[in-house]
């Protein structure tokens, strides 16, 4: 895992990037693996992939933080990037992979009420994307719009929205 997250450091190579990523990625799905990768400080180098210029590699740093978010020590760290990933999601072309492996990670952050008030800007987009998107796009939007619905402190938020 050292060794992946050094790769990353060292390469601007994309599909080298990609692949470490998927490996990091399918590592994290074991928990033991979740507490290294944080402890290498692995979460801050894949996080940094999400300014990255190619739309895969963000995919691949943002599936990667998702199975790393399944951890409350991570996503304490990880909420860090909730902003960014939100502007992912407003950015990327519609019903691309890279917008639900945004909307995958903002599920798993909004499962509990702690980050939810870095949501609030993105909520108009998420409207939108349940209005425009497609049916895949659409469950994830309501994946998250339900954990946001769960706080009684976003209904005015909700209800709001300017679509």
């Amino acid at each position: 895992l050292q060794k992946l997250i050094h790769l990353l450091q060292a390469t601007d190579d994309p599909l080298i990037q990609e692949q470490a990523l998927i490996t990091l990625s399918n590592s994290a799905a074991f928990s033991v693996n979740q507490d290294i990768i944080r402890n290498l400080d692995g979460l801050s180098v894949i996080g940094g992939m999400l300014s990255d210029s190619v739309p895969k590699v963000k995919e691949k740093a943002l599936n990667a933080l998702n199975n790393l978010s399944m951890n409350i020590k991570n996503q304490e760290e990880i909420q860090v990037y909730i902003t960014q990933v939100c502007r992912n999601v407003e950015s990327a072309p519609l019903n691309s992979d890279l917008q639900l492996a945004a909307l995958r990670l903002l599920t798993n952050m909004s499962v509990t009420g702690d980050y939810h008030h870095k949501m609030i800007n993105s909520i108009p987009c998420f409207l939108h994307l349940l209005s425009e998107g497609t049916e895949r796009t659409q469950i994830h939007v309501l994946k998250v719009l339900v954990n946001l619905s769960a706080n009684p402190a976003m209904t005015k938020h909700l209800l709001r929205a300017q679509v």
